[in-house]
C-alpha cells in the first residue's frame, strides 16, 4: 500500500516558472528563463532544479507548509555554524511569497552539486565520517526560546513509547520483523528509555538527518539537506545517524570524531532513535523502495 501522502496542489513546469515570473527580483530574473526539470518529490516537499546552480523548493500539502516557514528561520542562524564547519547548507535566497496559483510559501536555494550519500555503498562512507561529526558539533549548540518545535523529534524517548511499542507490534505481525529481532528492537529502544535524558537546554537538531540528506562529493562531505524539520531538542536525535549511514568502521570514525561533546548517555539515546527511525522506514516506505531498503540495512546495523 503506498504510503506518501497525496500532493494536494499538482506542481509542473509551468507553476514553477509562473511563481519565479511573479516574485521578480535580481536572483530569479534569470532562473525564469532557465532550463527547470523536477528533482526529487518526498512527503512534504518537491524540488525543481532550475538551470546548473539553484533549486526551487515547495511544499507538496498544507501540512508541510510550515516546514518551510522553519527554514526561512533557522536556516540563517544555523549556516553560519555549518559552514564554518566546512558543509554547505541551502539557505534561502528567495522566500517566496504564497500566490493565487500556490497557497503556501516556497523558496529558492542554491544547489547542491554531488550525488546522495545513500546511493553510495555504505562501506564507502567513512572518509567523511569525522567531517559529519565535526559538523554536528558545530550544530548542535543552544537553541533560541523561538526554534521551532517538533513534537516527534529529539524529545525525551519516553514520550514516543506508545506509537514505538504499537509500530513494532504490527511489524511483527505483518511478518516484517521476526519474533526474536522485534524483542531485540524493543530491548534497544527500553535502553534508551531507561538511561538518563538530555541534562543540558535543548540545541539545534536537524531533525531528520539521513544518507538521502547528506550530499557528498568527490569521497567528501559537501552539503546537508532538507532542514524542513529542523527543531531544538535532545541531540541524541540526530546522532542515530551514525547507524542510518555508517558501518562500524564509520560509527568508530563518527564516535571518535566526537569526543567528549555531549553526555556519557549520549550514545544509548541515539542508538534507541535508530532503532525507531528504522521501525518508521519499514513502516512507511511500501512506495519508496530506497527507503525501505534503508531502514532494513540500518536496522542490521543497530542490532549488529
Amino acid at each position: 500500500m503506498p504510503n506518501r501522502p497525496h500532493a494536494e496542489v499538482a506542481i509542473d513546469e509551468a507553476l514553477v516558472r509562473s511563481l519565479l515570473v511573479a516574485q521578480g527580483g535580481l536572483v530569479v530574473t534569470d532562473a525564469a528563463t532557465a532550463h527547470l526539470s523536477r528533482a526529487s518529490s518526498g512527503w512534504d516537499n518537491e524540488m525543481w532544479r532550475v538551470g546548473d546552480r539553484l533549486a526551487v523548493r515547495l511544499p507538496r500539502r498544507a501540512r508541510a507548509a510550515p516546514l518551510i516557514h522553519h527554514e526561512h528561520a533557522a536556516l540563517p542562524e544555523i549556516a553560519i555554524a555549518l559552514q564554518a564547519a566546512g558543509v554547505e547548507v541551502p539557505v534561502p535566497l528567495v522566500r517566496g511569497e504564497p500566490s493565487a496559483d500556490f497557497p503556501w510559501p516556497w523558496s529558492v536555494v542554491p544547489w547542491s552539486e554531488g550525488c546522495r550519500a545513500m546511493d553510495l555503498p555504505r562501506g564507502t562512507r567513512s572518509s567523511w565520517a569525522a567531517s559529519l561529526a565535526q559538523a554536528l558539533l558545530a550544530l548542535h549548540h543552544v537553541a533560541p526560546d523561538d526554534a521551532p518545535q517538533n513534537v516527534f523529534r529529539g524529545p525525551p524517548l519516553d514520550t514516543r513509547d506508545g506509537d514505538v511499542t504499537r509500530r513494532i507490534q504490527e511489524l511483527h505481525a505483518s511478518g516484517a520483523l521476526s519474533r526474536a529481532t522485534a524483542r531485540a528492537v524493543r530491548g534497544v529502544w527500553r535502553a534508551g528509555i531507561d538511561a538518563p535524558t538530555w541534562p543540558h537546554p535543548p540545541v539545534w537538531i536537524h531533525g531528520d538527518l539521513h544518507p538521502g540528506n547528506l550530499i557528498t562529493s568527490h569521497g567528501t562531505l559537501a552539503a546537508i539537506i532538507d532542514f524542513g524539520d529542523v527543531t531544538a531538542g535532545d541531540p541524541a536525535y540526530d546522532l542515530a545517524v551514525a547507524w542510518l549511514t555508517f558501518d562500524a568502521a564509520g560509527r568508530d570514525h563518527f564516535w571518535r570524531a566526537l569526543g567528549n561533546g555531549y553526555d556519557p548517555c549520549i550514545e544509548t539515546r541515539a542508538r534507541a532513535w535508530a532503532a525507531v527511525i528504522c521501525v518508521m522506514l519499514l513502516t512507511h516506505s511500501d512506495d519508496n523502495p530506497d527507503y525501505a531498503a534503508l531502514g532494513a540495512e540500518a536496522l542490521g546495523e543497530v542490532l549488529a
